[in-house]
């Protein structure tokens, strides 16, 4: 599937309207509330390329008392002329109680927008991700250290690392 760069645009600010309404949106007592705001830096490798810097933007949302999280999230890289900006929304479950060091597990879908400079060409594909990490508290933060695999048109493995700022 080929999109016109009008179409991506199109696309990319849907992703965003939807991260931005999914943390906005009205809370119930029984809900998933917003409770932090983040980003994560770290090394992605893709299937017949070169490794590289990846980026990423995220949302995080819980349940008091639970230790399921939604993390809606945007990841950016680069390398060889070729490019992807995936908004994805994530869940992940962590073993121990808040405020102690703990490891997580957690999976979820993404929408892959490739760009190759190279061939002048556009694609798009639905991408799974697979994750494992662990969390460190903070006072008003945690810090993670995260491994990542998508699957996806392109399957990228990557290890990254970053923070969550609580918004409570």
């Amino acid at each position: 599937m080929t999109l016109t760069r009008n179409q991506l645009s199109i696309m990319y600010a849907l992703a965003a309207l939807l991260v931005l309404a999914a943390v906005a949106a009205p809370r119930s007592a029984h809900a998933f509330d917003y409770s932090g705001v983040g980003g994560k830096l770290g090394y992605s490798s893709s299937e017949d390329l070169d490794g590289t810097a990846t980026l990423g933007v995220h949302a995080e949302m819980d349940q008091m008392g639970t230790r399921l999280h939604l993390m809606p999230n945007m990841m950016y890289w680069r390398v060889n002329g070729v490019r992807d900006l995936s908004p994805n929304f994530d869940v992940y479950y962590h073993f121990n109680p808040e405020g102690r060091m703990t490891p997580y597990l957690g999976g979820g879908l993404g929408l892959n927008f490739y760009r190759n400079d190279r061939l002048d060409r556009d694609n798009s594909a639905l991408g799974l991700n697979l994750m494992g990490g662990f969390r460190f508290p903070g006072s008003t933060t945690h810090y993670f250290v995260e491994g990542r695999y998508t699957a996806s048109d392109i399957p990228q493995a990557s290890v990254l690392a970053g923070v969550t700022f609580e918004g409570r």
